[in-house]
């Protein structure tokens, strides 16, 4: 059996939309049976699979001090996958949670509050040497901040390449017990849910090294590969005298419709006015320091980042 975590420090977060939203889909995929367990005071996801109508995800009610054995007996009972919501906090009963995880999937708003507050969780997760994965989520469309954000969050770890954005459906679909999935197939949140479990599913797979739970089909508008540093790095060999050589890119066919033959005639457009207030905006930011600012990661703090 596989154990995914939801966890935050930060509330509000979405770590129980995603919890329901996540188990629904692994069960559409072929992953079930599949087990919802909520270990948040508030009992969110509790309500929410109270009001469902569906039997499946099956709910398991399970005390943090009894969590072992109850993955144990869910193991024994049939169940492939669990999915554990957390409460927004950093205490050692979510780091006994976090223990028992597979992966730990960090969902962040892209605001300055939740990258910050990143930081914690990632050191509770690295306690246990567990794999984090960060997905954006309750993004506003086309905002530059939702980039700014996916680039900060990268240097603490991969960042999930779906982004899931904010949108009115996920809370009312939330409503009686359902998700965007079920209630609207075709609509934009479903189609984000989908792809960011199929990455999900694809990283478990590897993680896990259960081919069962392997995606039958992965989305090409995303690459499941070259995601986190260590991924991403070129491939190297080795030349006769034992130094490390970069494979360098294969040059360009000259038949290729990138070729310079092929190329897009120049246009013939004159070129936009020079915008003089703007570069001395940005010359003013550069000696304010501001861009300086701009380029350090959120999280955790440093001698180098005190912010």
């Amino acid at each position: 059996m596989h154990v995914l975590v939801l966890a935050s420090q930060k509330g509000g977060s979405g770590k129980t939309t995603l919890s329901g939203h996540l188990a629904v889909e692994a069960m559409l995929a072929g992953v079930g049976p599949v087990a919802l367990i909520d270990t948040d005071p508030q009992g969110s996801l509790a309500e929410w699979w109270n009001a469902r109508s569906a039997p499946e995800p099956h709910f398991a009610k399970v005390g943090l001090l009894q969590l072992s054995e109850a993955l144990h007996q869910l193991g024994q009972a049939g169940i492939r996958l669990a999915v554990i919501d957390t409460p927004p906090a950093i205490t050692e009963s979510i780091s006994h949670v976090i223990a028992h995880a597979d992966l730990v999937v960090v969902p962040t708003r892209p605001s300055p509050h939740d990258l910050r507050a990143v930081g914690a969780t990632v050191d509770l997760a690295e306690r246990h040497g567990k794999t984090v994965l960060f997905v954006v989520n309750a993004a506003t469309p086309r905002a530059r901040i939702t980039g700014e954000a996916a680039v900060a969050l990268s240097q603490h770890g991969t960042v999930a390449p779906v982004t899931v954005h904010h949108r009115v459906d996920f809370a009312a679909s939330m409503i009686d017990g359902r998700t965007v999935g079920e209630v609207a197939a075709r609509s934009s949140s479903a189609k984000e849910v989908r792809e960011l479990w199929t990455y999900i599913q694809s990283r478990l797979a590897r993680l896990t090294q259960d081919a069962s739970i392997t995606p039958v089909k992965v989305p090409t508008a995303f690459a499941i590969h070259g995601l986190s540093p260590l991924e991403s790095a070129p491939a190297r060999t080795s030349d006769p005298h034992g130094a490390d050589l970069v494979e360098a890119d294969p040059a360009p066919d000259a038949n290729s419709e990138f070729s310079r033959e092929n190329a897009p005639p120049v246009s013939s457009e004159p070129m936009a006015p020079f915008d003089g207030r703007r570069e001395r905006g940005r010359a003013s930011e550069a000696a304010a320091g501001l861009s300086h600012r701009r380029a350090q990661p959120f999280g955790r703090r440093s001698p180098e980042n005190p912010f």
